[in-house]
């Protein structure tokens, strides 16, 4: 009665052209379990009438065998082979169980067994099925065919796996980008919210980076290939689904090592029930449907059936939010967490420079869109991070730049240009003047005191005005800090390697405590290490390749997806592919769901299993009822488990986390 999720055949027809990822849904009819299950029904549904209204056996027997016989190989054909391989299944069992009732004269009861058992069968099919299709519909971005670009400047359709690196191809306007690259001509929106989950598209202009998958706008681009198809983003997402649904969780493992031995004692206790009343006098026909019905009662298939449904629609469902848990251990290893370490630049914060603070000095007569106008002038044609921040500041402020001369860089000081006719001078206030006055020292002072990197701007030789820049906490972070403390019952700790006063800066924004700064990655390990080793489950997150060695050694380790390095992205147990720190205390309310879920369903298991075997013990079940019973506790551990697809299962874990 198990089932992991296998691949199934893909039809690489272009979706349609929006930025959502495609539903795909398995028609039930589609699976060979639910056409057989579908059979057997018709053919009972056919024949009890006829056998209740007392026509000649004739006419309803060979309706009973054809029953048997659709809904029965299937199950009795992997029984016999797990047989050969010393291995007792359950679904041999049940038809065993159904040919011994039919041996007794039971035929309706025995076709009855059949029916429901195929039927759960098929229901757990599936599940199987729709908890792929919740996931694998990621295969459906990324285009079967594009565009490549040859020496002469020809164009060849070809398909997506053949691009090499290096090659260009050519994005048209609604198409998508068949491959990750850099654009190298052109400009356009792309639409990334499958992979980034950015609400809106994105401006593309040369040097920038596209994804496979997304969705071109209005422009047309021409685009360098820097990945293989198989190691793209989407393939990347893709494959780790895929190994997720083929991993068990120990308590799966757990499960199947006692089956066997649960099994193996079952059969004897049947043979038991069967041999003692006849011991005793008991009719052939009472004892045998007595162990008939003891066999079915007792069979295993609902705790089965308890762990691998929830955890695996909980993956599915945290898959459709941008959230790729690489195995079912993984997910039921998330919800055991209480202790988590986060990583700073990327992770709490956006990962990228910002303008905080414009500060122009009074006796420089500019004012704030003055001095910025004239930095950013300077800066542009710089590419250092912290001119590119200067810039996006002008341009967000919707200041006019005008065009720099004369430009200079000198790494470690700043840079130098001539705008509008005025030398102006952009860099560190220690390097930039060798006797820094009173003034200047006293507001890159309060700037750097509050977490800031302090620019200074000298506009013809003299102090004009002063940048804050800092990387900018995530506008969800208090919130996730929060959550998080809520779930574990402990504040989490900050690890990062910046210094301790920007550091203690942004924790106290973010709402934490315990702050480790100035870490190596080795000493981040450390700090994780001796976490573990106080008894604490600790969940690691962070993106960068000084995160990995942490991410390892955590009892769980995430990853942001959007700026995480590939190392991370290798080394984590889950990875953030939409970027929202928010999903991680959404992930770990989801895997405590789904872990609750488990113990639900082994407490209906074994309560449905103890007493109907106690009720054929100790009184006279009807063999009917014993299989209504027995496998409707398996179809109701089943769909229960499935609970976890429904969005509304993504909206409580996250409503839990804020509580």
């Amino acid at each position: 009665m198990t089932s992991t999720l296998t691949p199934q055949p893909v039809d690489r027809a272009e979706p349609a052209r929006t930025g959502t990822v495609p539903r795909r849904r398995t028609r039930v009819l589609a699976l060979p379990e639910a056409r057989w299950a579908a059979a057997a029904t018709v053919f009972f549904l056919l024949a009890l009438p006829l056998q209740l209204t007392g026509a000649p056996a004739w006419t309803w027997g060979p309706l009973y065998a054809l029953s048997y016989v659709t809904g029965g190989w299937e199950p009795g054909w992997e029984g016999l082979k797990a047989l050969k391989e010393r291995t007792l299944d359950v679904d041999l069992l049940m038809v065993v169980a159904a040919l011994g009732a039919a041996s007794i004269g039971q035929v309706m009861d025995g076709a009855l067994l059949i029916v429901i058992f195929a039927t759960s069968g098929a229901l757990e099919a599936l599940a199987t099925a729709r908890t792929a299709d919740s996931v694998r519909g990621l295969l459906d971005l990324a285009p079967a065919t594009a565009t490549r670009l040859t020496p002469n400047g020809g164009e060849q359709t070809v398909a997506v796996e053949e691009l090499a690196v290096g090659d260009t191809v050519l994005v048209r306007p609604g198409e998508r980008v068949g491959a990750d690259g850099r654009v190298l001509d052109g400009a356009s929106d792309v639409d990334q919210a499958t992979i980034t989950g950015e609400p809106l598209p994105v401006a593309k202009e040369p040097g920038d980076e596209v994804f496979a998958g997304t969705l071109n706008g209005t422009g047309a681009l021409r685009v360098r290939v820097e990945r293989d198809a198989s190691d793209s983003v989407i393939a990347r997402i893709v494959r780790m689904v895929e190994e997720a649904s083929e991993t068990k969780a120990p308590t799966q493992l757990f499960i199947e090592k006692v089956e066997q031995r649960y099994s193996l004692g079952m059969v004897a206790a049947t043979l038991a029930v069967f041999l003692v009343p006849l011991a005793f006098g008991e009719q052939l026909t009472d004892a045998l449907l007595r162990a008939m019905t003891f066999m079915i009662v007792a069979s295993p298939c609902a705790v089965v059936l308890a762990t691998m449904p929830p955890l695996l629609s909980a993956i599915a469902n945290a898959g459709r939010h941008g959230v790729l848990v690489k195995s079912a251990v993984v997910m039921e290893r998330l919800g055991q967490i209480d202790a988590v370490a986060l990583d700073k630049t990327g992770t709490l914060t956006e990962g990228s420079p910002r303008v905080t603070d414009v500060r122009p000095l009074p006796e420089s007569g500019l004012d704030e869109g003055e001095l910025l106008a004239l930095a950013a002038a300077a800066e542009r044609p710089s590419e250092h991070p912290l001119a590119r921040a200067v810039v996006d500041a002008a341009r967000e402020r919707g200041l006019g730049l005008s065009d720099a001369e004369d430009f200079t860089s000198a790494p470690g000081v700043g840079v130098t240009a001539v705008v509008r006719g005025r030398a102006v001078a952009v860099g560190a206030p220690a390097r930039l003047l060798d006797g820094t006055g009173s003034t200047v020292a006293a507001v890159a002072g309060e700037l750097e005191l509050s977490g800031r990197t302090a620019v200074l701007v000298l506009v013809d030789g003299a102090p004009a005005g002063l940048l804050g820049i800092a990387d900018r906490l995530r506008p969800d972070a208090a919130a996730t800090v929060a959550a998080l403390t809520t779930l574990t019952g402990t504040a989490p700790a900050l690890l990062t390697g910046d210094n301790p006063r920007a550091a203690a800066h942004l924790a106290a924004e973010a709402g934490i405590d315990d702050v480790r700064a100035g870490l190596l990655p080795q000493d981040k390990l450390t700090a994780v290490q001796e976490m573990e080793r106080a008894g604490r489950k600790v969940l690691v997150v962070g993106d960068g390749v000084n995160d990995a060695p942490a991410l390892a050694a955590a009892h769980t380790g995430i990853a942001m997806g959007r700026a995480g390095s590939d190392l991370a992205l290798e080394t984590a147990d889950a990875v953030i592919v939409r970027d929202e720190l928010a999903a991680v205390p959404t992930t770990v309310a989801l895997s405590r769901r789904a872990r609750r879920l488990v113990v639900q369903n082994l407490v209906i298991a074994g309560v449905f299993i103890t007493g109907l075997v106690v009720w054929d013990l100790a009184g006279n079940l009807p063999l009917p009822l014993g299989v209504a019973g027995h496998e409707g506790s398996t179809v109701l551990v089943g769909l229960n488990g499935l609970r976890l697809l429904r969005e509304t299962a993504w909206q409580r874990a996250a409503a839990e986390g804020s509580d």
